[in-house]
């Protein structure tokens, strides 16, 4: 049965020239003649039977119908442009995996590690975009997502399957310049060879805010039996977790961190440990892919990604 599909030429043009909104731009992008792209669009047109622009004086402009059917046509030549580039890559061998993640868990936790699937998968190439918020695989481009959040969340996400990787552990952190001060000014009052904070002397110090947790000291003080804690909203409120990191680092108050997602501080010594009582929250990290079965490329990927996330919760530290 043939399909109603308007030609790759003819789609080519009307993108280029809904993007500019102007044949003249548009020829000049593709190396056409003007004439050549208003023929290509008056058949689209045709074949369609809905106008796309508006012809004026002055030029041209879409329509509400050429403005959301340009949407759509970019998106599909852009899955199209990236699909040939990966077969012409990998010549049939491998694939790719176009990933939609949470920025800060993308960058500090999951780029690290990519290099350990290229030695197991050399064929295997990832591809991230950053996405925060649930969305429908049918209107993009992604074969699956990284995302933050509470199992509540990831049940109301329609049309997936779901894999926790692991949960959001928190625990105090602040510069060791910071730390040290804090102990010293807490000499006699604190427990003897002690090297961090008590909760009690911690809540003394200014504390940073994540804006998208922004009940997080809250629930630490809380779980920590100090409900009377005074300052638990007070400090500057950061929206990434990498913002929220790197004033702990510059030493201005005590951050309230996934230990996974500092890693590199740990290790070099910017960051300390505040006070060692971590805390589980409700959110994790999850795997989200299209509820159907998933192709060996995909599949690889998320075994690979489930044991490096049993692997860094089982020593969320790095040690």
């Amino acid at each position: 049965m043939r399909r109603n599909l308007p030609s790759v030429q003819a789609l080519s043009c009307f993108e280029s020239a809904a993007r500019h909104e102007s044949y003249t731009r548009a020829a000049q992008e593709l190396s056409l003649t003007q004439s050549a792209v208003s023929r290509q669009i008056l058949a689209l047109e045709a074949q369609l039977g809905v106008l796309l622009f508006r012809r004026t004086r002055h030029g041209v402009t879409l329509t509400p119908a050429g403005r959301q059917y340009g949407r759509q046509v970019a998106r599909w030549l852009q899955g199209l442009e990236r699909d040939t580039l990966d077969v012409m890559a990998h010549q049939g061998h491998g694939g790719a995996v176009s990933l939609a993640a949470v920025p800060t868990f993308a960058t500090r936790w999951l780029l690290p590690r990519l290099s350990r699937l290229a030695r197991r998968h050399p064929d295997i190439v990832v591809h991230i975009e950053t996405q925060t918020r649930p969305f429908l695989f049918g209107d993009t481009p992604f074969d699956a997502a990284l995302y933050a959040g509470t199992p509540e969340q990831v049940a109301n996400w329609p049309g997936v399957q779901a894999r926790r990787l692991m949960w959001e552990t928190v625990v105090p952190v602040c510069s060791p310049v910071l730390l040290a001060t804090a102990l010293a000014r807490a000499g006699k009052g604190r427990e003897e060879g002690a090297q961090t904070l008590s909760p009690r002397q911690l809540a003394e110090l200014p504390l940073l805010q994540q804006s998208t947790r922004p009940q997080g000291w809250r629930q630490w003080f809380d779980a920590m039996g100090m409900q009377d804690a005074p300052r638990v909203l007070d400090g500057p409120r950061y929206e990434l977790f990498s913002m929220t990191a790197g004033a702990a680092a510059h030493g201005l108050g005590v951050a309230l961190m996934p230990p996974m997602l500092i890693e590199a501080e740990l290790a070099r010594g910017e960051l300390v440990v505040a006070c060692d009582r971590p805390l589980r929250r409700e959110r994790g990290y999850y795997l989200i892919m299209p509820a159907q079965p998933q192709p060996p490329v995909l599949a690889a990927f998320a075994q690979w990604l489930g044991e490096m996330a049993a692997e860094s919760e089982a020593d969320p530290r790095g040690e």
